[in-house]
């Protein structure tokens, strides 16, 4: 199975592994067809966990592989991953203020983006679809990167950020489709929004190992953007919304676990 897998063309393994991270999505979301609510200290843990991964693999898997990369360029090694990292965050906050999307545990009056009269279940549905996006780009970025042939790229440290990536994605399958339970959803039309929620993961991934294979020249910006994407949904998004019943031990432990677990991934793989 993995020589089938390294026999692939990278935008073709991109792809499978941003299906295995969309799958992992769906099989969190399935945990609502055995559950009606979820304790908000578990979620609060969950949110953090993946606050934890999305650092570290930020730094391990996207920022450190982009310096090394830019050291042979005309520019200090240092602008790419700025420029870059700079440029994801502007990017993430553009989409924060256009699309419209509503938090976990947020009333539907405190709605972001453009005002809208969608339902509050597709609010927040892109809520989590919105932070799915640099994750699957992050993905699809480091299988590109196997193309350029570079020694910062190689296999086992882009399968161990689409590991990292699917092992967070389960509670935040989870954490979109039981609150929609509560709501009043059924349990089939819950799972569908919560496994909906990270279908934008392959495109992303397969949209950025192509970018990447044509503009060879771009890929530290394209790693450092796709980290300082991740990074702005962190802290705009997963560690606010982890505080928000105030509960901070209990998220700051599971993201201390999360970012052990990623860098444990990366370093043992890459």
């Amino acid at each position: 199975m993995f020589e089938y897998f390294t026999g692939l063309h990278p935008v073709s393994q991109a792809l499978v592994a941003t299906l295995f991270t969309w799958f992992v999505t769906a099989l969190g979301a399935s945990l609502v067809f055995f559950f009606k609510t979820i304790n908000r200290k578990v979620l609060d843990a969950m949110l953090g966990f993946a606050a934890g991964v999305m650092i570290a693999a930020s730094y391990w898997s996207l920022l450190a592989p982009a310096i090394e990369m830019a050291q042979g360029s005309n520019l200090p090694a240092w602008v790419p991953a700025t420029s870059g990292f700079l440029l994801g965050g502007v990017f993430l906050w553009a989409i924060d203020k256009l699309l419209p999307h509503l938090h976990l545990g947020f009333p539907k009056e405190e709605a972001e983006g453009i005002s809208t009269s969608w339902h509050r279940s597709v609010l927040l549905v892109l809520a989590i679809t919105i932070h799915n996006i640099p994750e699957g780009l992050a993905v699809g970025v480091a299988f590109g990167a196997l193309a350029a042939d570079l020694p910062a790229a190689s296999l086992g440290a882009a399968i161990a950020l689409a590991l990292g990536i699917g092992i967070q994605n389960f509670p935040e399958g989870t954490a979109v489709s039981v609150p929609l339970r509560r709501e009043g959803f059924s349990r089939l039309k819950s799972f569908w929004y919560g496994q909906l929620s990270g279908i934008v993961e392959p495109v992303a991934g397969v949209l950025g190992a192509a970018a990447v294979i044509f503009m060879k020249p771009v890929l530290p910006y394209a790693l450092s953007f796709a980290a300082g994407a991740m990074i702005y949904v962190v802290v705009e998004e997963l560690i606010p919304e982890s505080h928000h019943e105030k509960h901070t031990d209990v998220p700051t432990i599971g993201a201390m676990v999360g970012f052990a677990v990623m860098m444990t991934l990366d370093v043992a793989l890459g």
